[in-house]
């Protein structure tokens, strides 16, 4: 599904060039379940960024579902985005002045679907985070916990095959915390690869594959510790 070798990625800020990635190698098989740790400054969020083809990457090879990410254009990259990746941040990013139901159904609006079409799809999604019935709230009418249910519906309304979520817990309480998590176990029950960047230890050891970060580069990965053991054998 995602395949990374050798990603680096750096930012200039001012004179100065700073290597952010030097020299990811990953990868992330259909229907895995994925935390990424690592501390502030480690090259999480520059590497969730290139997975969801947001950021350019200075060189290495990424490929998803086998197809090679590479200096594609704006329409191209919202192409693949749209086919293969929902996003779940912290934040949420809902649009204040449009209902649950609407926020669902922006994605589909940017496809090009028909209002009726994307509002059914929006309401099926919305049934299946226990939401239906509050379609018509503002995000300000909703909890934080309800909000991130939101956020998750409109991530999987274009029925994506991975779902990257940006600290999705880092706004909530212990108790909503572990029924997001429980949402995010069910849909990867039924296929979907999800990739969560945390900084919450019981947050990670909810996935099933840890993957930890350090200064640009992974410092620990048990599918390459795997391999590696393989090799010694």
């Amino acid at each position: 599904m995602i395949e990374l070798r050798d990603i680096r990625k750096s930012y200039r800020i001012g004179p100065r060039k700073l290597e952010v990635l030097k020299g990811i190698d990953l990868h992330i098989g259909k229907g895995e379940f994925v935390a990424i740790m690592g501390q502030s400054g480690s090259g999480k969020s520059t590497l969730l960024n290139v997975l969801g083809i947001l950021d350019e990457y200075d060189s290495g090879l990424y490929e998803l579902d086998g197809v090679p990410i590479r200096k594609l254009s704006a329409k191209q990259a919202a192409r693949y985005r749209n086919a293969f990746i929902g996003f779940v941040f912290q934040s949420f990013n809902l649009l204040p002045f449009k209902n649950a139901m609407e926020n669902v159904a922006l994605p589909l609006y940017y496809q090009g679907i028909g209002r009726k079409e994307r509002n059914q799809t929006a309401m099926q999604y919305l049934d299946k985070v226990g939401l239906a019935d509050w379609s018509t709230h503002l995000p300000s009418e909703l909890s934080g916990g309800q909000n991130q249910r939101v956020a998750i519906a409109r991530a999987l309304a274009s029925k994506p095959k991975v779902i990257l979520a940006d600290e999705p817990t880092g706004a909530l309480d212990s108790t909503t915390s572990k029924e997001i998590m429980g949402l995010f176990e069910s849909l990867n029950d039924e296929g979907i690869s999800v990739l969560i960047v945390t900084h919450e230890d019981d947050i990670a050891h909810r996935c099933k594959r840890l993957i930890r970060l350090k200064d640009g580069l992974i410092e620990a990965d048990p599918a390459l510790e795997t391999q590696a053991g393989k090799h010694l054998r």
